[in-house]
């Protein structure tokens, strides 16, 4: 690359999300998914642009509204090893962002993590235990009931079951789609699988080079697809898409 040229990551991105619904992003490698999660949360930082959250742009705020605004939107993480403390029992790790939030304490917020970890298909004894005595899908279990526990009104899931094996993956989908549905979340979710995409989205974005390229209903975009970024994405699973939609559970 030439002395002063630069790269952008995310180059005229615009997205829409109703409360409720989930939009998939979808794209290969380097497309710019990851990197559109981490600006939306200010996990990494942003030189233009705007993202407004019940009608603030997020971008602007100082840190104390900013923590505020962390309330109602959390993050579930590709890799559930690497986002859960390994020397914290999990339900520390749990319970943590009620202790951070000032929301309650101690006893109480174990009390919280544990019915939380039970939301999400694990049992309260296991509370005591550290992240390397479970399974990658159980740790992902943890990961996300670290996220709910806040109740939220938008959880970024950025490639939440990449790590795990299809039977898992499932599981882990069915898990998001009914907490979605008893708690009236909005995800915005990542992958580069388009099965999972279209098993969890109302809408779908494509995302090529930091652009979105194409965005609409869910069937619109996967069955009639329109740019040839995405007629090529579908090509490359031919013989296998009605497989993999029934292992994970796809529509």
């Amino acid at each position: 690359m030439g002395k002063g040229k630069s790269v952008r990551a995310l180059d005229g991105v615009s997205l829409r999300l109703e409360r409720g619904k989930t939009l998939g992003v979808v794209g290969e490698s380097g497309s710019g998914k990851s990197t559109l999660a981490r600006v939306i949360v200010r996990l990494t930082a942003a030189k233009s642009g705007e993202v407004f959250f019940e009608g603030r742009n997020a971008l602007t705020l100082g840190r104390g509204e900013m923590r505020a605004v962390r309330r109602e939107m959390q993050m579930v993480f590709q890799d559930p090893a690497g986002s859960l403390n390994p020397r914290m029992r999990v339900g520390a790790i749990v319970g943590e962002p009620l202790i951070v939030h000032g929301i309650v304490k101690g006893k109480a917020a174990w009390a919280r993590a544990e019915e939380a970890m039970e939301e999400c298909g694990l049992e309260r004894g296991m509370s005591r235990r550290y992240p390397h005595e479970f399974s990658g899908g159980q740790r992902q279990r943890i990961a996300i009931a670290r996220a709910m526990i806040l109740r939220p009104k938008l959880v970024i899931c950025d490639e939440p079951t990449s790590a795990l094996d299809v039977s898992v993956q499932a599981q882990i989908l069915n898990l998001l789609k009914d907490l979605q549905e008893r708690m009236g979340l909005a995800y915005l979710f990542i992958s580069h699988d388009i099965a999972v995409v279209n098993h969890m989205s109302d809408e779908v974005a494509v995302m090529k080079d930091g652009r979105i390229v194409e965005e609409g209903v869910r069937e619109e975009v996967l069955e009639r697809p329109k740019h040839e970024y995405t007629q090529a994405l579908l090509s490359a699973v031919p013989g296998q898409k009605s497989e993999r939609l029934s292992a994970v559970g796809g529509r």
